[in-house]
């Protein structure tokens, strides 16, 4: 027995070098952390089990130098997240640049079954040169065999990707269906194809960080929902997006420490929205002083910054934010909010997380690049979203709320369960002036004063229209709440709606526009 303890300790010790100690210290040269040390930064302290550590390739040794090493290139177990359970996959650049074989691919899909049978998320740690040459066919049809598991699973457990170093071709797939993706600044890339190629084909010069860094993918093409300048940063935000979320779509999100009293009221509020309809101001401020001891966990912040999405807690429950943001493009809604919004809806909607909508719209922006680019199917996305989701869904609106912009925000008409209003709400088919452009354009263009006859309407129609009373005289606003009492009045209605029971039409899957 002493012997084969001992053989068994030698082949663990082997399995936790990797690709060996050169490899590993050119892993820190290039400031990555290993497959292993990543597991320790984002797991509980001594709670990480693994699993298959003794696996290895079966692929010919054609340019592998008839090395077998132990994980064959990824590391698989499950662990604790302040407790909780999760499954988690971290790959290891040092073997065989963390390329995916039949063997890795395997493992892999492993834990995501046991996740899925246990009611756990899934973490992924990417960092893989991608399909192994040596396998073929074989490699690409096991990467298919983890896409197939990432759908399945989609908004059954939470699924959380962050992209460690390159992640190239086909393997860009699975982190694209997961819930959220993490990357990191300088050692971080997901693309297609890479610069080399893209020269090729079309005679593009180009960084790999331009074409596929975090950057790149945070503020223009929306991909990551997250960005960090260490490893470290990105797996503690890992961490603590735990605190938001539930372990599957049957469990409630956990709570939070509930420390902030419910019933505080806030006098900043009533300076934050100017007297000047036109004049911006920061929606951050006010949902950080409505949430819970002002924190606010922001999604994808540099990409539409027009719409705010983020997690919070709110008398200690948990919930899903999203806002109207003025201080930029007036808060309009436009391909990328309604893009945004709609991906975030219904991850919340999915997994038992209520919906606070703080709105302040103007509408949808205009131009042929919105309107060639598609803006009626993405912003009919954020509509469907809003429609689908059966969750409490709690609207406050703080100043406009303009054409169909208005119904698309959580409005009565689409089952808000909540809808109030700032005093200084207006709500109307659009802005003041626009409106008196048209309806009265042959009597100011034949007045003496035309500047001056404009002036009069807008007042007038803003006595009769830019005001929320109407709107709550029809019942299509709960309320009209003094802006202090936000807090304390959503935090009630949150109470109120932990029983509530909505559910749609029993179907195989609505046909969400595309």
């Amino acid at each position: 027995m002493k012997e084969k303890l001992e053989l068994l300790e030698r082949r663990g010790a082997e399995a936790e070098q990797g690709g060996g100690v050169a490899r590993l210290a050119a892993q820190h040269d290039k400031g990555k952390l290993s497959a292993r040390e990543r597991l320790d930064v984002l797991l509980d302290e001594g709670s990480f089990v693994e699993l298959d550590r003794f696996v290895t390739h079966r692929s010919s040794d054609f340019g592998l130098d008839g090395q077998r090493i132990y994980g064959d290139g990824v590391v698989t177990g499950y662990g604790r997240i302040d407790g909780r359970l999760v499954y988690v996959f971290s790959q290891d650049f040092t073997v065989f640049g963390g390329s995916l074989s039949e063997a890795h691919a395997e493992k892999i899909c492993k834990i995501m079954d046991l996740a899925m049978r246990n009611g756990a998320p899934v973490v992924g740690l990417n960092d893989s040169g991608g399909a192994r040459i040596q396998e073929g066919v074989v490699s690409l049809g096991a990467y298919a065999d983890i896409f197939l598991r990432n759908t399945l699973a989609s908004g059954v457990i939470p699924q959380i990707s962050a992209i460690l170093g390159p992640c190239a071709g086909g393997a860009v797939y699975s982190p694209a269906i997961t819930d959220f993706i993490y990357m990191v600044r300088g050692t971080s890339y997901m693309f297609v194809t890479g610069p080399n190629v893209v020269k090729t084909v079309t005679h593009e010069d180009v960084t790999m960080e331009q074409l596929g860094g975090a950057d790149t993918h945070a503020a223009t093409s929306g991909i990551a929902h997250f960005t960090h300048d260490s490893e470290l940063a990105s797996l503690q935000a890992i961490r603590d997006l735990f605190r938001f979320i539930p372990s599957n779509n049957l469990d409630e999100p956990p709570r939070g420490s509930g420390g902030d009293p419910r019933d505080r009221r806030d006098d900043a509020l009533l300076d934050l929205v100017p007297d000047n309809p036109n004049k911006p101001y920061d929606m951050h401020e006010i949902v950080r002083r409505v949430v819970d001891d002002g924190e606010f966990y922001e999604v994808q912040r540099d990409f539409g910054q027009n719409l705010l999405c983020g997690f919070a807690h709110l008398g200690g429950f948990s919930v899903g934010v999203v806002a109207n943001q003025p201080a930029v493009l007036a808060g309009v809604l436009d391909i990328a909010a309604s893009v945004k919004g709609a991906r975030f809806i219904r991850f919340c909607d999915a997994f038992n997380i209520p919906l606070v909508t703080f709105e302040d719209v103007p509408g949808f922006l205009p131009g042929t690049a919105q309107e060639h680019g598609g803006i009626i199917k993405h912003g009919a996305k954020l509509l469907f979203a809003y429609c689908e989701a059966t969750v409490p869904k709690l609207t406050v609106i703080t100043r406009k709320a303009y054409g169909g912009a208005y119904d698309v925000m959580s409005s009565k008409h689409i089952r808000g369960d909540y809808n109030v209003a700032w005093p200084t709400a207006e709500i109307a088919v659009m802005g003041p002036k626009g409106a008196v452009e048209i309806l009265f354009r042959r009597d100011i263009a034949g007045a003496d004063d035309p500047q001056d006859a404009t002036d009069r309407k807008i007042l007038e129609y803003r006595d009769k229209f830019a005001h929320p009373y109407v709107a709550a005289g029809r019942g299509y606003l709960d309320d009209i709440i003094d802006p202090r009492e936000t807090r304390p009045r959503l935090i009630d209605a949150l109470d109120t709606l932990r029983t509530k029971r909505d559910r749609n039409p029993s179907k195989k899957h609505g046909n969400i526009p595309l």
